[in-house]
């Protein structure tokens, strides 16, 4: 594929979509096409609210990520690998690893049936660099202004998701870059800057 595929992880409040945006503004301004996207919802737009929104209810661990699993079913075959396939960078607000983090580590879902849900659903397509916006839950909890469902979830669970993001970045680091998200937006985003200035062109 002539694209490049970017992802954004980190906690709810690491300040991923800032620098996705960013990202994209930097991309651009080095004159390379770019597709700016996020998840959930990114192939099933009406999913984000089922999922988030605190007055939708309950969902068990399973129903939630295979909803997840759904909308990137579609994000893949419908937005990313259209737009990697046509020459774009995409840069992508959430991917994989957040389910892998939230629903397995912060769920307690086994990580063998979410990796087998996934290669069906993403067709196996892995981004090029993840970059991990590291931050400590209590400070993840304090930027949280209007917590939607999963916000709500407290500490402990923002402990094991970050625990799992931390293991995710360990096991494969030649794909993560883990920056520290209590540096300012300009710090993360010159760092970001930095790791992607080998693979322009």
């Amino acid at each position: 594929m002539a694209g490049l595929f970017l992802t954004l992880e980190g906690l709810d409040g690491s300040g991923k979509s800032t620098q996705a945006k960013l990202l994209a503004a930097f991309l651009e301004g080095r004159g390379l096409p770019v597709v700016l996207t996020r998840e959930p919802g990114g192939g099933l737009p009406g999913v984000r609210d089922l999922l988030l929104n605190p007055l939708k209810g309950p969902l068990s661990p399973e129903a939630e990520y295979l909803l997840l699993s759904a909308d990137r079913a579609e994000h893949v075959r419908k937005v990313i690998l259209p737009s990697l396939e046509a020459g774009a960078w995409v840069v992508s607000d959430r991917y994989l690893d957040s389910s892998l983090a939230y629903q397995g580590f912060g769920r307690g879902l086994p990580l063998p049936w979410l990796l087998e849900v996934a290669k069906e659903a993403t067709l196996g397509l892995t981004p090029r660099l993840t970059f991990l916006l590291d931050l400590p839950p209590e400070e993840a909890l304090r930027r949280v202004k209007d917590p939607d469902r999963l916000e709500r979830e407290g500490l402990a669970f923002f402990q094991r998701v970050r625990e799992g993001y931390l293991f995710l970045a360990k096991e494969e680091p030649h794909r993560f870059v883990v920056l520290d998200a209590t540096e300012s937006v300009e710090a993360v985003a010159q760092r970001i800057q930095a790791h992607l200035l080998p693979l322009l062109p």
